[in-house]
């Protein structure tokens, strides 16, 4: 599973070409006011809203689910226009990292870039390092196989063609998104070396650009873990410092595939479940009952949140964004352009959105584009067992039965688009410019 997801993923970082364009300003105003962050919203029921509301829930009903399970949360601007249970905790499966996207970006940033220290401990003699190779891990949640290919190259550049100690890791290392750091160390001891790839590497080597080098590094030794205090006592010559892609990116890939990896690594950075809770609760001012964070991915339904309260974290999200040129839809996925969890799905087109699937809970939250409401921000969160495409299908109408009351918009506006940015070539897997030769 965790191979097809980086496979989709790679294929969708390789294959976007943005136009370059000059940067648009977005005049997010009125609902940008800091009003509905620091007090209360206004209630003020929307006959539409609250309609399309209770045929959503009348369609539950008739699957004999129990009402009390099922949580909706409409606004516009800082107006509330229907809710359900919204200001009760819920399970909220990965509508949690909407929480942890938040305190990343919060505590580092749209640019922000985790670095891997490439040393060696030992010298190196007409190509041959006589001693280990020794990776430090700085925490970069999206190091894969385009990573390890470039990053092989750059040490051939250092001469490097044969270690013959062992292959030590260290620190906070993850490669293809596997928490055990031997398993990791030892992909990357695959991707080093084009003699031992598989027909998988072989596929992602291929999407990088033509004419790519493919590297040839034979480790002898196996891989080992140390300790940071280990690593000191050693005597290093740094050799490569590999940068990840920027936090955007970063960000927007972990919610197009809802990658639980991802979004672990860096709750663990940000203090676990309650560094995020923590950022969160600051960027959003709503009572800490109602976000109640267990871990930052949303495996479990011991992760509960309100309605009321992924509704706020997703617009401290586009608050936090709009001053830096960027949306929502910069880091999630959007309805009618990516794939993702969004497979199959119907609801309309431009939303940028987030979904959840636990065993008995199916949850969505995002932000549809309308003519005559604006960007109306919305949570769904469903409980119980059943068919999971019928609550896709049931939220999906929700959406639908909105946009149609207060008219879709033509064009999309600037508040729900992702930034005319260009995207420059540091910003693709498997960069060769993200490493810098030491």
């Amino acid at each position: 599973m965790l191979d097809l997801f980086h496979g989709l993923l790679s294929l969708f970082f390789q294959q976007q070409e943005p136009k370059v364009q000059l940067l648009r300003s977005s005049n997010l105003s009125p609902w940008l006011d800091t009003v509905w962050v620091r007090s209360a919203t206004v209630r003020k029921p929307d006959p539409q809203a609250e309609l399309a509301m209770r045929t959503h829930l009348a369609a539950l009903g008739a699957l004999n689910l129990r009402l009390e399970g099922q949580g909706v949360w409409i606004q516009a601007g800082n107006e509330i226009l229907a809710e359900h249970q919204g200001i009760t905790p819920l399970p909220a499966a990965s509508l949690t990292k909407t929480a942890t996207t938040l305190a990343a970006l919060e505590t580092w940033g749209i640019d922000h870039r985790f670095e891997t220290l490439v040393s060696a401990a030992g010298s190196i003699e007409n190509g041959v390092l006589k001693g280990d190779l020794v990776v430090q891990g700085g925490g970069d949640p999206f190091f894969v196989w385009e990573e390890a290919i470039v990053l092989g190259n750059a040490l051939r550049q250092k001469g490097i063609r044969q270690v013959t100690g062992n292959l030590i890791v260290s620190g906070n290392f993850a490669m293809n998104f596997e928490a055990d750091p031997v398993k990791s160390g030892s992909l990357l001891k695959q991707g080093l070396d084009a003699n031992r790839w598989s027909a998988e590497v072989s596929t992602q080597y291929s999407k990088l650009p033509p004419g790519t080098d493919r590297p040839q590094i034979r480790i002898n030794g196996t891989v080992l873990v140390n300790s940071p205090e280990q690593i000191q006592a050693k005597s290093l010559t740094p050799l490569v410092r590999h940068q990840s892609l920027p936090m955007v990116d970063i960000l927007k890939a972990m919610n197009i595939y809802s990658n639980n990896i991802m979004s672990e690594m860096m709750a663990q950075m940000l203090g676990g479940a309650a560094g995020v809770t923590q950022k969160v609760l600051q960027a959003t001012q709503i009572p800490p009952e109602e976000i109640q964070i267990f871990n930052g991915s949303g495996l479990g339904e011991e992760n509960r949140l309100s309605p009321r309260a992924v509704a706020a974290i997703l617009i401290a999200t586009q608050r936090y964004l709009q001053p830096r040129q960027l949306t929502v839809a910069d880091i999630y996925p959007i309805q009618g352009r990516d794939w993702g969890t969004l497979k199959w799905r119907e609801m309309p087109n431009g939303s940028a959105v987030k979904t959840g699937t636990l065993d008995a809970v199916s949850s969505l939250a995002g932000v549809i584009p309308t003519r005559d409401r604006g960007l109306v921000w919305f949570t769904i969160i469903n409980l119980g067992t059943g068919d999971l495409g019928e609550f896709h299908r049931q939220q999906d109408r929700l959406l639908q039965r909105l946009q149609q009351s207060w008219g879709a918009p033509n064009p999309l506006p600037p508040a729900i688009q992702p930034s005319d940015r260009s995207r420059p070539s540091a910003s693709r897997l498997g960069a060769a410019e993200r490493n810098e030769i030491l």
